[in-house]
């Protein structure tokens, strides 16, 4: 089984000379926007390699000029992929911990509660339990001491690490924030080791994680100023989700909106990151700026669309002059004009826009995103929680319906944790009306409901929810789900609630995909045999549910690569719970009106429970509906402001064409 297919989805050719140069005049040019140094490598594991190997020339290099090294780690799940890697390359002798201090560089704290240190477990778990490392070098924070306690312990803390001449090495990731350590949004280079309250987005994290839900409010970090007076830092980043956050550190101003930004200040610290990390930064995503371009239809795409930005001109409108003032004169000597570049892209993009996803009948296909034929088609719209296909395509689904395909609605996963405990004890008090009232369900519908009452009564945060409880907030979900796809004509014995094994911890974290999973995936789509299946391509989902969802309908369609049926099967991935896709990728654009818009609304609305009680929606305060309308808002005013037709709302999607065949 190939368990993580979505993390080879490349939407642009990159070429290597981009991030990896032959030689440093060449690498020179490419980055000087960016003012922090920067590693490129082309996947998570290169930069694995990459880190664990520097980490270790750092402590040889120090351990040979004065004996031994100082360092400080973290403990992320990033970092601990790094720490594998620095066992096996202890293990081949090629590094001595035994001459290494290290200090933990954050820990989570709670005052009031369980006072294990988890962070540092983690280090053993990971690192220093496999390695020589001596037991009196490994220096953390006590999280037994009062909250009295506190300020003069960080002082001792820092006191530490002056005593034995600084750091000669401090590696962590910078996290979704721009955070470095525990140091999130307003901390100063100032800052001294301390205890900080961590913000919702760090707690999800640390969730995910440590996998746990039962995670402190307060934690120990070290300050900017300790960590900028380390005399080498290294910093990992990887994934999609991280490139906006890449370009502010690396490229825009400091600022403490974005801590790991003062990084620039420091003459030694070095980001490794991959490729889909790295994809704001100018010479990934602006190459004509830094370079002579390997121009294809994409990137000649992107740079008209960011040149109509930069001149707030419509495409049709450019001139030579705006080609020629802003680095895009290589266009000028391929196409010959600006006219002729403008009417190329301008066609390539209405090529996008279609009211018919399925494909017209009986119509010319040659320009339209999907074919005519056969019709009516076998659908599969795959979503990753039961309610990501109206989030994300619900517009789309309507027209599917409407347009008398057989459509099938596939939900992966129970969504269960995401119903809050309030909105369940409604359908409790509901039950036990009925059965009080009515006589329904007899002894042991009376059983069940005390059983639920009684835990929701002593629950605590770091409880996972019992069996009885879970299945009632899957069942309100699947609910909810059949009313949405009534209410858009799926039928009814098209709609599919697969319970994906995987997902069913209780916990935030969930397990790893799994060959039970892929074969839930499997039996479906043999007995479907779809022309078409649309697939979660929101790969920054921040608690991973989408990207494993994706991953488990990938891994299946790999295995299933000889069925004869698949040949003739397209996939489409969709965005919009979490993001949206950059228009020069997008491949169909599906226009709505404001009645399919409100259409849309309304069956998101369907899902009662993820409405303001639901636990899980992220930092973003707008609900799930206002989120995907302002996306879908906004994709429409592009296209409108590039020239094109003036729509409501678009719904975006981009084919996955690693599956096609010639």
């Amino acid at each position: 089984m190939k368990a993580n297919l979505s993390s080879l989805i490349r939407l642009d050719h990159i070429p290597q000379r981009y991030y990896a140069p032959d030689g440093e005049v060449e690498l020179a040019a490419l980055t000087r926007y960016e003012k922090i140094y920067t590693k490129i490598k082309e996947t998570t594991a290169d930069c694995v390699e990459y880190a664990a190997e520097k980490i270790i020339g750092i402590i040889n290099k120090n351990i040979t000029a004065k004996g031994h090294a100082t360092i400080a780690l973290s403990s992320g799940a990033s970092e601990c992929m790094v720490y594998d890697r620095l066992v096996q390359m202890h293990k081949e002798g090629k590094v001595d911990f035994s001459k290494v201090t290290v200090f933990n560089l954050t820990e989570l704290y709670d005052s009031a509660g369980d006072r294990q240190p988890i962070a540092l477990q983690r280090l053993h778990t990971a690192l220093f339990d496999h390695v020589n490392i001596k037991p009196g070098n490994i220096h953390s924070f006590d999280v037994t001491m009062s909250i009295d306690e506190v300020y003069e312990r960080c002082q001792e803390y820092e006191a530490e690490i002056d005593r034995l001449g600084g750091l000669d090495l401090v590696f962590c990731e910078v996290g979704e924030t721009g955070s470095l350590a525990y140091n999130d949004i307003g901390s100063l280079p100032s800052s001294h080791c301390r205890l900080v309250y961590l913000s919702n987005t760090t707690l999800h994290k640390v969730a995910h994680d440590y996998t746990t839900d039962a995670i402190p409010a307060t934690a120990f970090t070290l300050g900017l100023r300790n960590i900028l007076a380390a005399a080498r830092i290294v910093c990992m980043v990887f994934g999609e989700n991280r490139a906006d956050m890449i370009h502010k550190v690396v490229e825009e101003r400091m600022s403490d909106l974005v801590p790991a930004s003062f990084l620039q200040n420091h003459t030694r610290a070095k980001l490794v990151i991959d490729l889909p990390a790295s994809e704001r930064l100018t010479r990934i995503s602006r190459p004509w700026k830094v370079t002579s371009c390997d121009w294809d239809d994409k990137v000649t795409r992107r740079a008209i669309v960011w040149l109509c930005r930069l001149t707030g001109k419509p495409i049709l409108k450019l001139t030579n002059k705006d080609y020629n003032d802003n680095g895009l004169g290589e266009l000028l000597a391929i196409y010959g004009s600006a006219y002729n570049c403008n009417i190329k892209i301008f066609n390539d993009l209405q090529h996008t826009i279609t009211g018919w996803p399925g494909g017209k009948p009986n119509a010319d296909d040659t320009y339209r995103p999907e074919r005519a034929l056969p019709y009516p088609k076998r659908v599969v719209v795959f979503s990753p929680h039961p309610d990501d296909d109206v989030i994300s395509m619900g517009g789309t689904l309507k027209r599917l319906v409407d347009q008398k395909h057989d459509v099938h609605v596939a939900y992966e996963t129970s969504g269960n944790i995401a119903v809050g405990d309030e909105d369940m004890m409604r359908y409790v008090m509901v039950l036990d009306k009925l059965h009080n009232e009515d006589g329904l369900g007899g002894r042991q519908m009376e059983l069940k409901l005390d059983e639920i009452r009684d835990f929701i009564a002593r629950k605590t945060a770091a409880d996972i929810d019992i069996m009885p409880v879970r299945r009632l907030k899957t069942i309100i979900r699947q609910c909810e789900a059949a009313t949405a796809c009534n209410y858009i004509g799926v039928k009814h014995e098209n709609v599919h609630f697969c319970n994906l094994p995987f997902y069913e911890t209780g916990m935030v974290k969930k397990g790893d995909l799994a060959e039970r999973d892929v074969a839930i995936i499997k039996q479906l789509l043999q007995e479907v045999k779809p022309h078409q299946i649309f697939v979660a391509g929101d790969l920054a989902d921040p608690h991973g549910t989408h990207r494993i969802c994706t991953d488990a309908v990938l891994a299946a369609l790999d295995e299933l690569s000889d069925e004869e049926w698949l040949r003739d099967c397209r996939v489409w991935m969709y965005r919009g719970a979490w993001a949206e896709w950059e228009i020069d990728h997008i491949e169909m654009a599906v226009p709505l009106s404001p009645e399919e818009l409100r259409f849309k609304r309304n069956s998101i609305l369907k899902h009662q429970s993820q409405m303001e009680n639901a636990p899980y929606l992220g930092d973003d305060e707008r609900l799930f509906w206002q989120r995907a309308e302002d996306r879908n808002r906004g994709t429409a005013h592009l296209y409108s402001d590039l020239g094109l037709a003036s729509y409501e709302a678009i719904e975006a999607f981009v084919e996955y064409k690693q599956l096609r065949r010639q």
